[in-house]
């Protein structure tokens, strides 16, 4: 059933939440309730940017604990598409961040904070991983492609401390319920394939 599940299907629903963001923004009668709207629009878009990135992370070890399971075979092939939904979300949040401080200032002002430079140096990792995410630059690239994915680790690391963060750390426990299962699957998979014990060879 999910080998027949329409790519352009998987791209609607991803697009769900953005358009129910924007409805609300386009939807707004003045300035006042814009601001409101963007500003309320970028928690839930900076949220849709960490899961799509799971997501997309948890094919490889889930395919590995679940062997033989369709499931993690169909997200591997469609794990891609996630990472670009994740780097939309990311880039629509860095967007709305932008418009809601709307001014220069304020944002270099904002620089200095754990939240936000951990925020803008997981984007800048998102960007190249966007941009060589087609089947193009897959041939292209060769292992390099691969290597360029292995990046995703640390846009996690700093998405997880950009997530923590907010509020004086009073986002950690949401960010922890979204990246521990990652964690726990990948901490497997470096067990499995660098750390179990091998059979003793004659």
């Amino acid at each position: 059933m999910l080998s027949r599940f329409s790519p352009y299907w998987l791209w609607a629903l991803m697009a769900l939440p953005g358009v129910a963001i924007l409805a609300s923004i386009l939807g707004a009668t003045d300035a006042e309730t814009t601001r409101t709207a963007i500003h309320e629009g970028l928690h839930p878009t900076g949220e849709f940017a960490a899961r799509f990135m799971i997501i997309a992370m948890l094919a490889s070890p889930l395919a590995l604990v679940f062997k033989g399971w369709r499931g993690p075979n169909w997200l591997r092939k469609n794990r891609r598409y996630f990472g670009v939904a994740a780097f939309a979300y990311a880039l629509a949040h860095t967007v709305l961040y932008l418009i809601d401080l709307g001014a220069v200032p304020k944002i270099v002002a904002d620089l200095p904070k754990l939240y936000i430079w951990t925020g803008w140096i997981a984007f800048l990792i998102f960007v190249p991983l966007a941009i060589t995410s087609s089947d193009y630059f897959v041939r292209r690239m060769g292992r390099t492609w691969k290597t360029l994915q292995r990046t995703t680790y640390a846009a996690a690391v700093l998405t997880l401390l950009h997530w923590g963060a907010l509020h004086d750390w009073g986002g950690l426990g949401p960010a922890l319920v979204h990246f521990v299962p990652l964690g726990l699957l990948e901490a497997y998979r470096i067990w499995y394939w660098y750390l179990r014990p091998r059979p003793q060879t004659a």
